[in-house]
């Protein structure tokens, strides 16, 4: 009997040790299995073709009428990205997801005449990065969700839809951002930012930076992804980064990603896209490393600010293979314990 009384007793003791040792989450209480399956939740999240094309079919819908800054059309296509981000567990950068800022469209002013000036507001979100240190420098990535609103009419069709560009870059960053947070894996801090009135003359990124240089943010890189819905020719890169040689920034992705995800393309530099797009406010304001990834080339694509740049010419196994390569890469540079990649001396 005193022994079958011993053995409970043990048995009772070596129960309550293994419910009060802490777990590998650090909590009293654990015993782990939280933190293994947060792991394995991590390891489960990927970027879906079914969630690429559903924000797809919205955001280059005609219900949002080409999502001209200033319009009903541009404050839908808003709501839907804060509502994404907010689901998604990405929270505001400030005070709401909206930074807001009034402009004058010098393109739309007739002579002579006074132009009204036109609101307009990017869209700001923020995932925190793991790391006590490292989560004090920003990575920022973005695209812009505008797009011209009205073109030219074919087959009785006025709505520029905007498919390509740059719902296609707009998605990217989303998607990104809600991978991220829902991994954690991010060691710095990721800025996921959509712009608005790019459009008109990159206005939105251009405030933006210009509030991010005032504000004193620490930002360390910066991608811009532009038209990334189409495929490029089959024995070419996957896509192409503008200003390619003015950082080390295409080489130091690959590297992470195991393969050419990111090349050059020369028409890049004749056509100055470096100049031309979201990237170079933050590049001018922050001097930092902001280039452009995009894997249109003018061959492979017909309808560039056209009514014919709609969510069914999109090729979603393309851009769902394009974002699952560009993580790895992504995670990699993000959580380098330095700050490897640097602007090349000119």
């Amino acid at each position: 009997m005193k022994n079958i009384i011993s053995i409970l007793l043990v048995a009772l003791l070596i129960s309550s040790c293994n419910a009060k040792q802490k777990g590998a989450d650090g909590k009293a209480g654990k015993d782990g299995n939280a933190a293994k399956a947060m792991m394995a939740d991590a390891e489960n999240v990927t970027i879906s073709q079914n969630s690429i094309q559903k924000s797809m079919e919205f955001l280059a819908s005609d219900e949002l009428n080409g999502r001209a800054t200033g319009t009903p059309g541009i404050e839908k296509a808003a709501v839907y990205i804060e509502n994404y981000l907010k689901e998604n567990g990405i929270k505001p950068f400030f005070t709401d997801y909206r930074d807001h800022f009034e402009f004058i469209n010098e393109r739309a002013a007739k002579p002579g005449e006074t132009p009204t000036p036109i609101k307009g507001f990017n869209i700001v979100g923020v995932i925190e990065g793991n790391d006590p240190q490292l989560k004090n420098e920003y990575i920022i990535l973005g695209g812009h969700y505008d797009h011209i609103g009205q073109g030219k009419e074919v087959d009785g069709d006025i709505i520029a839809n905007g498919a390509n560009d740059d719902a296609s870059g707009t998605i990217a960053a989303m998607e990104f951002g809600r991978y991220f947070a829902k991994t954690k894996t991010n060691k710095r801090s990721i800025l996921i930012t959509l712009y608005s009135a790019e459009e008109m003359g990159l206005k939105g990124s251009s405030h933006l930076a210009e509030r991010f240089k005032k504000e004193g943010i620490k930002a360390y890189t910066m991608i811009n992804f532009e038209m990334i819905g189409v495929p490029r020719a089959d024995g070419k890169p996957m896509a192409y980064m503008s200003g390619y040689n003015r950082s080390n920034f295409a080489p130091t992705l690959n590297k992470y990603a195991g393969e050419e995800v990111v090349g050059f393309f020369p028409k890049a530099e004749e056509y100055k896209l470096f100049f031309r797009s979201d990237n170079f406010p933050f590049f001018k304001e922050l001097g930092i490393p902001a280039h452009a990834i995009s894997t249109f080339d003018f061959t492979n694509f017909d309808y560039y600010h056209h009514v014919d740049d709609e969510a069914d010419k999109m090729n979603y196994e393309h851009m769902t293979s394009f974002m699952n390569k560009m993580i790895p890469a992504l995670e990699g540079m993000m959580n380098a314990p330095t700050n490897e990649v640097v602007l090349n001396e000119e």
